[in-house]
């Protein structure tokens, strides 16, 4: 059974100025990633703007990720949708295309319940023959995948886990309380949240997926790296050096934060799509001056 482990980098889309996909830039990032000692590759997830992309430009993107890794590292699609019938066949989409795993937001925008999430996730699973990791953010989706509804999914053999994005811990312990013991089948949950990582490690959880990861990818992947060694103390070290990072993220949307942070650090990851793109000096300043803590440019 598929396992979702280490540090994955949840992969932000690169634009050209113009907006279009920076396809060189793309490929790009994907080795990067991996110089930087990575555990995994997530696309089209929320640091990918999946929420600003066409259908066609999803499967591109898959595509092109696959295509550059080859195979190096597991690759996670996020292929949640609004619907059933299109997660499915984004889903099948990845399955055919070669991907390890698929991260499944819940749906959003219309209100769901329990168990109309539990019907939408099972269908899912039981459609296409892929590992499936959960995605709850309920920020972005007006709904928190209850740890009550996580445990029975959990029971499915193809649901591999859950990335909880809540930012509250007693959420991640309760997914990991109430999945520890499913006999015949492992269930990991792993972390959303940059700054809950090594807490999620601590608790039982196997690791996090990661938009810092787009400006910090060598620190990223040194908590995990240093929670394996088993030095426990400089892994706190290093989770605790993002905490200045993570400050920034109250200076607009996280997803453009990161972003913009990568650019200033000398990434050519381009503009958010509009309206989300960053433009003002305040904002850079107070970015770069954080920056400066890791070292400025890269």
């Amino acid at each position: 059974m598929f396992e979702p482990k280490g540090i994955i980098a949840a992969m932000a889309t690169p634009f050209l100025e113009d907006e279009s996909i920076n396809w060189d830039e793309l490929r790009g990032q994907v080795n990067r990633f991996i110089s930087a000692g990575i555990h995994g590759l997530f696309c089209i997830g929320t640091n990918g703007e999946s929420f600003a992309l066409s259908f066609d430009e999803k499967l591109q993107i898959m595509e092109a990720v696959i295509r550059e890794n080859r195979g190096r590292l597991p690759v996670y699609a996020g292929t949640g949708c609004i619907t059933t019938g299109e997660t499915i066949e984004l889903t099948k989409a990845a399955k055919e295309m070669g991907a390890d795993c698929a991260s499944i937001i819940c749906p959003y925008f219309a209100e769901s319940s329990q168990d109309q999430l539990y019907s939408h996730f099972r269908a899912v699973a039981e459609a296409v023959d892929i590992p499936i990791v959960l995605y709850n953010i309920p920020a972005r989706t007006g709904v928190n995948l209850a740890y009550q509804t996580v445990k029975k999914l959990a029971l499915i053999p193809n649901i591999a886990g859950i990335k909880d994005s809540s930012g509250n811990f007693d959420n991640i312990l309760r997914y990991i309380e109430e999945t520890r013991d499913i006999e015949g089948k492992s269930f990991r949950v792993v972390s959303g949240n940059d700054s809950l990582i090594l807490w999620t490690l601590l608790a039982g959880g196997s690791g996090g997926i990661s938009g810092v990861s787009n400006v910090l990818p060598e620190i990223m992947a040194s908590i995990y790296d240093l929670w394996m060694k088993g030095d426990f103390e400089e892994a706190r070290k290093v989770q605790d050096c993002i905490r200045p990072l993570r400050d920034c993220m109250k200076l607009g949307n996280p997803n453009s934060i990161i972003k913009r942070a990568a650019n200033l650090r000398g990434e050519k990851l381009g503009p958010c799509r509009a309206p989300f793109n960053l433009a003002s000096e305040s904002v850079d300043s107070a970015i770069l001056d954080v920056l400066k803590l890791y070292g400025g440019e890269k």
